[in-house]
């Protein structure tokens, strides 16, 4: 084992026994991967729900920012100050766009280690075969899929962008912000493409559906903050 494998074996290791565990309930890998994926964005949740909602303030704050930025629009560095100040007093952090991708990546890579070499992390004989095992049209799901599964998953993450308010996180200049977002939306989709063609289809199947959960908790949280909109319009009334 390498010492990149033994670092990330910390995080692989257990997601191997949750595999395991799942696997002994629903005797189908492919299935189990749906089923693992789901308990994972599950417990992320949270995370991106502050991501969202602190999305969602920041278009609250936009006004403001925009109004700073033609004050001083040619003297950036009392601009920066004035938005840091802004920031503190409405309590938004413009990073924790940032936090969800930071926290799943080491989810990633352990992954992707667990799957290109699941007898390092998995004792079981059943389960080391099962990651070999077919599902709907992959022959293996050790193995990278040509082009149906990465296309679906770069598919999906462009909706994800389309849907998620502050995908990418919110930076101080917001048109500058606005501008590489635009760039995000299009070229992320066919680097994962790209990227996924490379991966062990069962890594592909992970972000493809964590993607379609996503897309799923941000239209919930666009209508939950319509409600509370509403119910705000009407208090006021």
């Amino acid at each position: 084992m390498t010492t990149y494998e033994s670092i990330m074996s910390v995080i692989a290791k257990p997601m191997g026994l949750l595999l395991e565990l799942i696997y002994n309930l629903i005797p189908s890998y492919g299935i189990t991967l749906i089923v693992f994926t789901l308990i994972v964005r599950g417990c992320l949740f949270p995370v991106y729900a502050s991501q969202i909602k602190g999305s969602m303030r920041m278009k609250d704050i936009q006004p403001k920012m925009q109004a700073i930025q033609r004050k001083y629009a040619n003297d950036k560095q009392q601009m920066n100050v004035k938005l840091m100040e802004l920031y503190k007093e409405e309590k938004y952090n413009p990073a924790r766009g940032c936090l969800p991708l930071l926290i799943q990546m080491p989810i990633i890579l352990a992954l992707f280690v667990l799957l290109r070499n699941p007898t390092a992390f998995i004792e079981t004989p059943q389960m080391i075969m099962a990651v070999h095992e077919p599902f709907l049209w992959i022959p293996d799901l050790s193995q990278p899929d040509s082009w149906i599964l990465p296309i679906a998953t770069g598919v999906a993450q462009f909706f994800a962008f389309s849907f998620t308010p502050g995908m990418g996180g919110q930076g101080a200049d917001v048109a500058g912000t606005a501008g590489m977002m635009k760039m995000m939306k299009y070229f992320f989709p066919i680097m994962l493409v790209w990227m996924a063609r490379a991966f062990p289809s069962g890594l592909a199947v992970y972000w493809f559906v964590g993607t379609l959960f996503m897309i799923a908790q941000s239209l919930l949280m666009s209508k939950w903050r319509k409600k509370q909109e509403a119910r705000a319009t009407a208090a006021k009334a």
